[in-house]
């Protein structure tokens, strides 16, 4: 039960990591998984793909592809929704470390 809670907290951390990069300017599938494995996150591509396609779908990212070397990359980028709702969920994050202070 408290690896199915904590999978579900980290989950919702991997999707405002999305939002927050997808901002901040376009980026690949692999590029992803690895930033987010330099914060610990240890994600699959089986994982992080259906993220993004169900982001798309939501109308939070937008996809591009561009050929690279011969090969077709997806690059994934912000919409006006997704940084709105990155923006609303920051504010949530504020307030609730606030409500709930970090200790050291």
């Amino acid at each position: 039960m408290k690896e199915q809670i904590m999978r579900k907290i980290f989950n919702g951390f991997i999707y405002i990591h999305i939002l927050h990069h997808a901002k901040m300017k376009p980026f690949y599938g692999t590029w992803m998984i690895e930033e987010l494995k330099e914060h610990g996150y240890n994600i699959s591509p089986g994982t992080l793909y259906p993220m993004l396609k169900t982001m798309v779908e939501e109308g939070l990212l937008d996809k591009e592809e561009k050929n690279v070397n011969g090969k077709i990359r997806k690059y994934y980028k912000s919409t006006n929704d997704g940084e709105y709702l990155l923006k609303e969920l920051q504010a949530k994050l504020k307030e609730l470390i606030r409500e709930v202070p970090i200790e050291n």
